[in-house]
């Protein structure tokens, strides 16, 4: 896997994946930037909302759930002082179908961040990192 990352002017840099995807990345204004795109570590927090999404779903699917939409808003506090690092990282699920049994969504949760999130494994190791979730039927 590879990346690279080009600086644009500022403090703001676009990095631009292996598999041919770009994302524009800024700063706060109060650090320079002028809020063309998301902060590095906003980013973090969406690559382990997106790797966990993926995992839920597809153990969702897998168990035949009638699943018809996921969403995961994640709320996280850094510390105080540099390195701003996460402290605390939440994941709430919300997770739509019919019929969906609350089982197969702890399953499901429990083992993409045990077993199959490489994110979320690699984040725990520093990371108090909490889940819960909620079953909408619709």
């Amino acid at each position: 896997m590879k990346t690279r990352i080009s600086w644009k002017g500022n403090v703001s840099f676009l990095a631009e994946s292996g598999s041919g995807h770009a994302v524009l990345m800024d700063g706060a204004p109060e650090a320079g930037g002028q809020n063309l795109g998301p902060r590095p570590m906003e980013l973090l927090l969406m690559g382990l909302g997106g790797c966990s999404s993926f995992d839920v779903v597809l153990i969702l699917k897998k168990a035949r759930q009638d699943i018809t939409d996921c969403v995961v808003e994640i709320e996280a506090q850094r510390a105080s002082s540099d390195p701003k690092v996460f402290t605390d990282i939440h994941l709430h699920f919300i997770i739509t179908g019919h019929n969906i049994k609350t089982q197969q969504v702890e399953r499901a949760i429990d083992l993409s961040a045990e077993k199959y999130c490489s994110a979320s494994i690699m984040l725990k190791q520093t990371v108090n990192i909490t889940h819960d979730y909620e079953i909408i039927d619709g």
